[in-house]
C-alpha cells in the first residue's frame, strides 16, 4: 500500500516574523480606516530593541507608526524587559516614501482604459504588479484545507491561548508547531510526529514543560491522530528562554507557506501582509482560494489548484489554469471554462466582491489567511456552487 508522510508547520503570533507581519498589516488597517484609496506596501524589520518600518505609501491621512508598533508589540505579549524586546523601550524607525508615480498611474488607469476598450468600471483598475498567484482546496477537513496545516495552526493557537489566559504562566510569546501526517492511498490515518517549541521562563523544569505541552497542548488537539508510535517532540533544543526578536530578526513576508497551505499545492512567491488589495499578490491569491474552494465544495473535484497570472497595469488576468490532480468529475478544461463564466478575476471586481478596502487585515496576520472559518472572510464563502455547476458545458455537466 502506498504511504506518504506530509508535514506542515505553524508559528505563534510572538514569532518575530509574525510580529513583523502584524505590524505591517496594522499600518495598512490604520490607513484604510481613514483613506480607502491609500496605496500601501509596508514592510517591517525587527531585532533586539529595534523596529524599522519602511516601504511605499501614498495616502491623504497621517498614521502614527510609532504608536501602531508599540500597540502591536504589547498585544502580542512583549511587555517585559526580561524578554529582550518590549514595547516600552524599543526604538522605532520609519523610512516611508511615496509609491512610484509610474506604478500609481498604471494602477489608477489600466491598459484597457488607456487604450479606450474598457467595458466597465472594473476595466479601469490595473493590477499593482506582475506575478502568479495560487489557490488550493481539498476535501478532508471542514475548512477544505490540508489536514497538517489545520492541525499545526490549532496547536499554536492553543499554545498562545494557554499563555494569554495564564494557565501556563511560564510561557513566553514565541513558539512553533510542526505536524507530520501519514497518508495511506491519499487518506490520513495517523500522526507520525508532532513537534512543539515553546518559549519559556528560565526557572521552569524541562520535565514540567514537556508534560504540560503533551497533556495541555498536544493531546487536546491531536487526540484522534495519536497512537503508540507517534513521536511527541517538545523543545528539542533544550532551553528556549531567549526568543522572539531578541533571538532572531523578524521580517514581513517570510512565512508565506505558514500563511497559505502548509506546503501543499504551489505558491507564487508573493507575501500578503502590508499590501493593499490593488496588489494582486494579496487580492489575486484570495480570489484563487475562493475559486478553488467553491470547485471542491460543489463536488466537482476532491482537490484542486487554481493559478492566476497578472501583468502590471492590466485589469484582465494573463492566464488561468485549473489542475484537479486527476480528481475532477469533469475535465480541467471544463472547469476552467466554468470558472471564466462565473468569476470576475479583474482586481477591481475582486476588491468589490470581497469589500477589501476596509481595515480587516491585522487579524489574518497570524494562523493563516485561508481556512479561517473562525473569522468568516468573504474569500472563504462557498456561495457560487450552483452557478459553477450550471456553467459547465452540457456534455460535461455533473448530474
Amino acid at each position: 500500500m502506498q504511504r506518504v508522510f506530509l508535514t506542515s508547520e505553524s508559528v505563534t503570533e510572538g514569532h518575530p516574523d509574525k510580529v513583523a507581519d502584524r505590524i505591517s498589516d496594522a499600518v495598512l488597517d490604520a490607513l484604510l480606516a481613514e483613506d480607502k484609496q491609500a496605496h500601501v506596501a509596508c514592510e517591517t524589520f525587527l531585532t533586539t530593541g529595534l523596529v524599522i518600518v519602511g516601504g511605499e505609501i501614498s495616502t491623504k491621512v497621517y498614521v502614527d507608526i510609532d504608536r501602531v508598533v508599540r500597540r502591536v508589540a504589547k498585544e502580542v505579549g512583549y511587555d517585559k524587559a526580561a524578554y529582550g524586546f518590549n514595547y516600552r523601550d524599543c526604538a522605532v524607525l520609519s523610512t516611508i516614501k511615496e509609491q512610484s508615480a509610474d506604478i500609481a498611474a498604471a494602477v489608477k488607469t489600466a491598459k484597457e482604459a488607456r487604450n479606450g476598450v474598457a467595458a466597465d468600471l472594473y476595466d479601469i483598475i490595473g493590477a499593482g504588479d506582475q506575478g502568479i498567484m495560487y489557490g488550493y482546496a481539498c476535501c478532508g477537513t471542514d475548512e477544505l484545507m490540508p489536514l497538517p496545516i489545520v492541525l499545526a495552526h490549532s496547536l499554536t493557537k492553543r499554545l498562545a491561548r494557554l499563555r494569554k489566559d495564564v494557565v501556563l504562566p511560564y510561557l513566553r510569546p514565541d513558539g512553533k508547531s510542526q505536524v507530520t501526517i501519514e497518508y495511506e492511498r491519499g487518506r490520513p490515518i495517523r500522526a507520525s510526529a508532532i513537534l512543539i517549541a515553546a518559549q519559556h521562563d528560565p526557572d521552569v523544569a524541562q520535565t514540567t514543560l514537556e508534560e504540560d505541552m503533551i497533556e495541555q497542548v498536544i493531546r487536546p488537539v491531536m487526540e484522534n491522530w495519536i497512537d503508540e508510535k507517534t513521536e511527541l517532540l517538545v523543545n528539542l533544543s533544550g532551553r528556549f528562554v531567549i526568543g522572539g526578536p531578541a533571538s532572531d530578526t523578524g521580517m514581513t513576508g517570510r512565512k508565506i507557506i505558514v500563511d497559505t497551505y502548509g506546503g501543499y499545492g504551489s505558491h507564487g512567491g508573493g507575501a500578503f501582509s502590508g499590501k493593499d488589495p490593488t496588489k494582486v499578490d494579496r487580492s489575486g491569491a484570495y480570489m484563487a482560494r475562493y475559486v478553488a474552494k467553491n470547485i471542491v465544495a460543489a463536488g466537482l473535484a476532491r482537490e484542486v489548484e487554481v493559478q492566476l497570472a497578472y501583468a502590471i497595469g492590466r485589469a484582465a488576468p494573463l492566464s488561468l489554469n485549473i489542475d484537479s490532480y486527476g480528481t475532477g468529475l469533469v475535465t480541467d478544461g471544463a472547469l476552467r471554462s466554468a470558472v471564466i463564466k462565473v468569476f470576475d478575476l479583474r482586481p477591481g471586481a475582486i476588491i468589490e466582491r470581497f469589500d477589501l478596502l476596509r481595515p480587516i487585515y491585522e487579524q489574518f496576520s497570524c494562523y493563516g489567511h485561508f481556512g479561517r472559518i473562525d473569522l468568516d472572510p468573504p474569500w472563504e464563502k462557498t456561495d457560487r456552487l450552483e452557478e459553477l455547476r450550471s456553467a459547465l458545458p452540457r456534455t460535461d455537466r455533473v448530474v
